[in-house]
Parts: C-alpha cells; sequence; structure tokens
C-alpha cells in the first residue's frame, strides 16, 4: 500500500510541476504581447496656416544680352589682329584687317570701268541727238533713229552694271576691315596672324555683351501670374544671385522678360532676370543660383522641415490620427521658410504631425506625444 501511495504522489507532483512551467510560459508570452503593443514615444506638432514670406531658389545661368560669331567675309591672309585675347571692345573697333591689295585693285577697276560706261554713255546720247535733227528734216532713215534710242538705253544700262560692280568692290574692301558689331568682350582669337581664312567659313572669334548682363531660368508654369506681376511692378520682390562658390552677387537684379511659350514636356517656362556688370563677375554660362523674394498672398500650411523625409525625392510624412496611430502621408512642398516649410498638399491645418522620434516609427503603429514641439515662426 505504501508503494501505491507513492506512485500516487509522484504523479500528482508531476503534474502540478509541468502545469507551473506552462503558467510561467505563458505568462512571459502574454508580458511579450504587452510590450509588442506599447506606444512610440514621440515629439509632434500641430500644421498651421501662415502668411509666409521667403527665399525661393532656382538653378540659372549667365546668357549674354548679344553675342555673335566673327566670321570671315571675304578671303584672304590675316595681316593685323588689333586686339588682344579677352580684351574689352566698343562698338565698329577694328578687330581684324585680311590682305587688301585685291580687294583695292578690284575698286579701282570698277571705278575705272563705270568712267568708261559714262563716258560711253554721253556719246551715245550726242549721237541720238544729232539723228533726232536729222530726223525733224527727214534727213536719216527711221531705223537709224531707233537705232540710236536702243544704244542709249543699252549705254544706260551699262552704267547702273558698272556702278553695282562699283558697290561690290568697295564692300568687299570694306569687309576686309572686320569690326566689332556693339560693346562688349571678346573671346580667344581662333586664327593667328598670317592664317589664311575663307569667305563665311572661317571663324575668327566671338564677342559678347557683358553690361547688362542676363541670367535665365526655368519657373513652373503655375508661377507664371507671381512673375508677371514681379516683371510689371504690380508685386515687389527682391531678385538676386549666388556665386558658384555661394557668395552672393553684390547687384540686384530685375525681371526683364517671360518667354512666350511653356514647355509642355516639363511644364516650365525661361525666365530672365536682367543684372548690372561692369566688372565682368558674371561671364556667359556661369551656372548661378537665382534667389527670388517671396510672399505669399494667402494663407498657407506650413510645418518644420525636420518632419519631413525624403525617399528618393518623394516626400512623407507622419500624422498621428484620432485613434493615436501613425499614418504616413506623401507631401508636396512648396517654399522653405527658416526651419520651416510649406506644404502645398498632403497635410491640412490642425493635423498633428510627428517631429521627433521618425526613427522608431512605423505607419499603424500606436504613438505616446509628448510635450508638442512648437513650430518657429517663419522668418520675413
Amino acid at each position: 500500500m505504501n508503494k501505491n501511495f507513492l506512485f500516487s504522489a509522484l504523479i500528482i507532483g508531476s503534474g502540478l510541476f509541468w502545469q507551473s512551467c506552462g503558467s510561467k510560459e505563458g505568462s512571459k508570452q502574454q508580458q511579450a504581447a504587452a510590450q509588442g503593443q506599447q506606444a512610440v514615444p514621440v515629439s509632434t506638432t500641430i500644421a498651421e496656416k501662415q502668411i509666409v514670406s521667403g527665399i525661393k531658389n532656382y538653378p540659372a545661368s549667365v546668357v549674354p544680352l548679344q553675342e555673335t560669331q566673327i566670321s570671315a567675309e571675304v578671303s584672304g591672309y590675316i595681316t593685323k589682329i588689333n586686339v588682344s585675347d579677352g580684351a574689352t571692345v566698343s562698338k565698329g573697333q577694328v578687330l581684324y584687317e585680311i590682305d587688301r591689295i585685291r580687294y583695292q585693285a578690284a575698286v579701282d577697276q570698277a571705278k575705272a570701268n563705270l568712267e568708261i560706261a559714262k563716258s560711253t554713255l554721253q556719246r551715245v546720247e550726242k549721237d541720238l541727238t544729232r539723228y533726232q535733227t536729222l530726223a525733224d528734216k527727214d534727213a536719216i532713215a527711221k531705223q537709224t533713229l531707233d537705232y540710236a534710242v536702243t544704244d542709249v538705253n543699252n549705254q544706260k544700262a551699262q552704267v547702273q552694271a558698272a556702278q553695282a560692280a562699283l558697290t561690290t568692290a568697295e564692300t568687299n574692301l570694306q569687309r576686309a576691315v572686320i569690326r566689332a558689331p556693339f560693346s562688349g568682350v571678346v573671346g580667344i582669337s581662333q586664327v593667328r596672324l598670317g592664317a589664311l581664312v575663307s569667305q563665311g567659313s572661317t571663324i575668327l572669334n566671338t564677342v559678347s555683351s557683358i553690361d547688362p548682363i542676363a541670367v535665365e531660368f526655368q519657373i513652373n508654369e503655375r508661377e507664371i501670374a507671381e512673375f508677371t506681376a514681379y516683371q510689371s511692378g504690380k508685386s515687389a520682390t527682391e531678385i538676386t544671385v549666388s556665386l558658384p562658390e555661394g557668395t552672393p552677387y553684390a547687384q540686384p537684379g530685375k525681371i526683364a522678360l517671360i518667354d512666350r511659350a511653356v514647355n509642355s514636356t516639363t511644364g516650365t517656362i525661361t525666365v530672365r532676370a536682367a543684372f548690372n556688370n561692369a566688372q565682368n563677375t558674371l561671364r556667359a554660362g556661369m551656372n548661378l543660383t537665382m534667389n527670388v523674394q517671396s510672399t505669399s498672398t494667402n494663407e498657407q500650411t506650413i510645418i518644420p522641415f525636420k518632419a519631413v523625409q525624403d525617399q528618393l525625392g518623394v516626400y512623407n510624412v507622419f500624422v498621428v490620427n484620432d485613434s493615436s496611430q501613425a499614418e504616413i502621408r506623401p507631401v508636396k512642398l512648396g517654399l522653405k521658410v527658416g526651419d520651416n516649410v510649406v506644404v502645398e498638399s498632403g497635410v491640412e491645418a490642425g493635423d498633428k504631425i510627428i517631429v521627433d522620434g521618425i526613427m522608431n516609427v512605423r505607419a499603424g503603429v500606436k504613438v505616446a506625444e509628448n510635450v508638442p514641439a512648437a513650430a518657429n515662426t517663419p522668418q520675413k
């Protein structure tokens, strides 16, 4: 009987032991589940509507208001180069000279041919006068008079042809001296003294105007009305540029023109601003940053810029819903104002935006809000 009692006690004890182990394991699983449902601590702010003022930045490039390639208009050898590379030139200043001997000879020959034609015209006109007198007395045949009239008309045409040949010769002689078409700066000469140049095919140099100078940039088609107001003076703004190294250019500019058409592929349009450039600081082809002071006329939604996540050019923010859960929303950004940024779509005023603790947040998780991080007031 003692053996049966001991056997029963052993079975009961084993059952209690396994039950105890199972209870502990279940407790651990419940604790782990409870821990998995714990809210993630975050800091939030409220999206607000404000009238904002800030600076819009655009990639820009320097474009001369006037620029042209200097080509040889007559053929020949370069006999003089009158300017150094990169020199400042005035309109009409002599740049190059081409050998003029044959062109001067052509002028002299054309002048001689013109004098011969004029002399011959005088002779046939005198003949016509004599024939006319004789014809009035029926002393010559009518045909002789007709021939005389024809000779005069033909010789007048010869005079005109000789005059045209002289004009052509004089023009070629003038074109052997190449002058600056406008004031500006020349580049590096493409030919040297003694080089043979061909009419219409040899590029000698390039000349660009420098003061004033243009800076062109692209704006979105939705901004056309805004920039049209800047151009007309109906809205005030400040136009500046930053040089490639980031330093500001001292002279402010103004909107000079807006292109005639929008690029249907990109939805952008070219805007040109003009700047004084007496020191030639802004050079053709230079890449700049255009800075345009912009003030909104209507209230716009703003949030702290650090709340925005950039994922390969797609911007998102986390918003806390009524169930204290995080929602991810794609947003379209506008003007950056100090530490804040304008949100054009994706967020409404009054939405709770997660600012700090974003790295621990995933869509759908519960969050515990700490003391809200107040948005900074936009800089004016």
